[in-house]
């Protein structure tokens, strides 16, 4: 996903591609079609490449893109990617690549109700169904939007901002959000961020599920990449950075080692993925072109012969 003055130019996509090794013929996937930058790019290296995303928007405004470059769009979460690879007869992959987060084609326009930017109706839904964060904001209690605001936006002054929401009911525009926010927080005109950031974010997070569509996705990578198979993920902010991050330490075995001080654990799971690279972030020629692309953090490791370790989620109930 990309500034909204190059949308065709995802962020990073050259050391993306680099990761990701593409020999021509190999099956890819990339989880967030979104313009068709990152899927364009993978198909011109010679990759099939079946490409996801949950925006009806994006779907209809790309099927142009991915026609010319022979790219398979498939509407739904990258979460479900392996149910939905599977009805189309694909079981492994060579390569899978994750963009988290919103895209500028999202918040670019007011109309999808991302932005505290400009004004339009207060809904953030990805998928543009299902809870809106006015259905969240009106009906929730104090305690448990100031919790979503400090857990997913790390707005420290967070139950001052959700006491101001549930006085200022109903909201139904992001622009009433917004100065809600600011009123709350208190907004100085040349203050360099907008106080009304985090909570805008974390509402957006909590919405779409992000964290745990990122947790599935994880997982789904895991069992359907095969051996050599690539992982490329690209995130925007710490909370997402952290779940990668510890992901593919616990995968790799990198987090398995004690304390030479207490006895010695057990043997677990052999590693599914090699220790990964070191993390990268754009070079000051991409930020130039892309001031976005300054909080962009890019992950990637290799797949082992290692079957899948049991899902976090099947092992916690």
């Amino acid at each position: 996903m990309s500034d909204s003055a190059a949308p065709h130019i995802p962020v990073l996509i050259d050391e993306v591609l680099d990761a990701l090794a593409i020999t021509p013929g190999e099956i890819h996937v990339d989880g967030t079609f979104g313009a068709g930058g990152y899927s364009s790019a993978m198909a011109r290296a010679g990759a099939r490449v079946f490409a996801f995303d949950r925006d009806p928007d994006a779907i209809r405004e790309g099927q142009a893109v991915a026609d010319a470059h022979q790219i398979t769009l498939i509407p739904g979460e990258f979460s479900r990617m392996a149910e939905l690879l599977a009805e189309r007869g694909i079981e492994k992959l060579s390569g899978i690549t994750l963009d988290i987060g919103v895209s500028s084609m999202q918040l670019d326009r007011a109309e999808r109700g991302f932005s505290f930017q400009s004004d339009g109706p207060l809904t953030m839904t990805m998928s543009q169904d299902g809870m809106s964060a006015a259905d969240f904001l009106n009906t929730a209690s104090e305690e448990e939007i100031a919790n979503v605001i400090y857990r997913y936006g790390d707005e420290p002054k967070s139950r001052r901002v959700a006491r101001a929401i549930v006085e200022a009911r109903p909201l139904e525009r992001t622009g009433q959000l917004a100065t809600v926010v600011r009123k709350a927080l208190g907004h100085k005109p040349h203050d360099k961020k907008d106080p009304a950031t985090r909570t805008f974010q974390a509402i957006r997070i909590h919405v779409n599920r992000e964290l745990e569509e990122l947790e599935l996705a994880l997982e789904a990578a895991e069992a359907l990449l095969e051996e050599g198979g690539r992982l490329a993920i690209v995130t925007f902010h710490s909370l997402e950075d952290r779940i990668v991050k510890q992901f593919l330490r616990n995968r790799s075995g990198s987090d398995s080692g004690g304390s030479r001080h207490m006895p010695e654990r057990a043997a677990g799971p052999q590693p599914t993925f090699a220790k990964p690279a070191k993390a990268v972030k754009a070079g000051e020629a991409e930020l130039a072109r892309n001031p976005r692309a300054r909080s962009a953090t890019l992950r990637a490791a290799i797949r082992t012969s290692a079957p899948a370790h049991q899902s976090l989620r099947s092992a916690r109930s």
